[in-house]
């Protein structure tokens, strides 16, 4: 029987790993972590992520060919094909800060597999890693291999998954992609052996190859496109509102033109999660070093105008309230940073709250997803170490300032204003009249994801503002 290993449990490797094990039940799936609570997660009832359809798929696969351990070494010693999928966070200090990928994590699984292997490793990079990781990562392997002989052949086959939609995203993906040494006899039965595995059920013609440069850095461009669609939606709304355009009807006309699609065009307080912030500034780092400075100003210019938004929507709930905010409740509704997914890295929300209680706010929260502990823990850390000079490692300067309840009613009772910051679908059908009277009038309602009954709102007397939509003549002071 084959049998793959995964080195990382997370957002990727679990889910991955789970279809994987579902698809082919020819095939032993174990997927590693030194994270023992993690893995206990991964091998009880309630999982350590969440993600619609997934518990279904792990709990039809666990204990039949998919299996989750601590031991490391020991699987990675018998796998033939092993993922690695850790993470790699943009680099805190040093060379590169601020824009390179921290590699730290694949060096040191790189490491331990070169320590036990014994026989031929098909290595996959699936973590999101710079062009030419694969070179120093073989590097890694050989010279640390203590068997001499055993050869190992690395593959790049990055993840395109959309959280929240993962299950669907692995079931039917758009393509996958596998990139290997195509001019090495060794390299090409690698890739064969990785495309064996997902023509298993991906149809051979979605199943794409390509060299191992242009694999690692699709990945990374895949990601900057569409943030890039993001930031230039968000642009504009920017500019509606101050035209008196509204944006959702912008995005209709010019989403209708076949060669600009309708996907990615709904204007937000700015995009989130793990991997396109990171990317873009990934990829700005390489056009940096590469001498391409043109080149790393124009995706840079993504991630600037990302906050842009972000700031740009704190300010206007701040001049909107009279300018003043301080001692004020107001009830944030959403801390992921998308719908049906728990994940909260580089989520809007932590830019949107520090800079409400910068100005002296009281932040509730409500998310049907994060827990309570991730939220302080968020809130507790900078992204970079130079963002708040306040923040030191396990303190939260906005102790005092937040709080989290487990329902959006709460959230809501005594608030001066209701701020949208993920577009759950339940926040849609609210009892919003309820809310209306339990707030601090005049009530506020400040959508920053436009998922709402505008009209609605305003029917029942709330002071609406939604991003790239016409302002409310109180709003705009008129």
């Amino acid at each position: 029987m084959v049998k793959i290993a995964c080195i990382g449990a997370g957002y990727v490797g679990g889910p991955t790993m789970a279809m994987i094990a579902l698809k082919c039940p020819h095939i032993e799936v174990v997927v590693l972590d030194i994270n023992k609570a993690r893995i206990d997660a991964w091998n009880s009832p309630e999982l350590p992520i969440y993600e619609p359809g997934l518990q279904e798929v792990v709990a039809e696969a666990r204990g039949r060919n998919l299996f989750f351990s601590t031991d490391v070494e020991k699987h990675c010693s018998e796998a033939d094909i092993i993922f690695v999928s850790v993470n790699t966070p943009t680099k805190t200090r040093g060379v590169g800060a601020g824009f390179a990928a921290d590699l730290a994590y694949w060096e040191s699984a790189a490491r331990t597999i070169a320590a036990v292997s014994t026989t031929n490793k098909i290595v996959v990079e699936k973590s999101t890693v710079p062009v030419k990781t694969a070179h120093a990562i073989q590097k890694v392997l050989e010279r640390n291999c203590v068997h001499p002989g055993v050869r190992f052949d690395i593959l790049s086959n990055p993840e395109f998954l959309a959280e929240g939609t993962a299950i669907d995203d692995l079931t039917a993906p758009d393509r996958v992609l596998i990139g290997g040494r195509d001019d090495l006899e060794s390299g090409r039965a690698a890739i064969a052996a990785l495309k064996e595995v997902y023509a298993n059920w991906v149809p051979e013609e979605r199943i794409l190859t390509t060299n191992l440069w242009s694999s690692e850095l699709s990945k990374l461009v895949a990601n900057a496109f569409l943030a890039q669609r993001i930031s230039s939606i968000n642009s504009i709304s920017a500019l509606c509102e101050e035209t008196g355009a509204n944006v959702k009807e912008v995005a209709n006309a010019i989403g209708m033109d076949t060669r600009i699609g309708a996907k990615f065009l709904n204007a937000s307080v700015g995009f989130g999660g793990s991997c396109f912030q990171k990317d873009i500034l990934n990829l700005v780092y390489i056009c940096q070093s590469e001498g391409l400075k043109e080149v790393a100003d124009y995706w840079n210019q993504v991630v600037l105008m990302n906050d842009y938004q972000k700031n740009r929507f704190v300010k206007r709930m701040i001049s909107s309230m009279f300018n003043t905010i301080s001692g004020k409740k107001l009830a944030i509704l959403g801390f992921a940073f998308k719908k049906d997914t728990g994940d909260t890295r580089e989520t809007p929300a932590i830019d949107v709250c520090q800079g409400l209680m910068d100005d002296g706010a009281k932040c509730c929260i409500y998310d049907p997803q994060v827990k309570e502990q991730q939220i302080f823990r968020d809130m507790a850390t900078a992204k970079f170490e130079w963002d708040h000079p306040t923040v030191k490692s396990g303190v939260n300067p906005y102790e005092t300032q937040l709080s989290t309840v487990s329902d959006a009613y709460a959230a809501c009772d005594g608030a001066h204003a209701v701020s949208v910051l993920t577009e759950w679908d339940e926040f849609k059908t609210l009892d919003w009249q309820k809310v209306y009277d339990s707030m601090v009038k005049p009530a506020f309602v400040f959508d920053g994801r436009n998922i709402l009954d505008h009209d609605k709102l305003r029917s029942i007397g709330y002071i609406v503002y939604g991003l790239g939509k016409p302002l409310d003549p109180f709003v705009t002071g008129n």
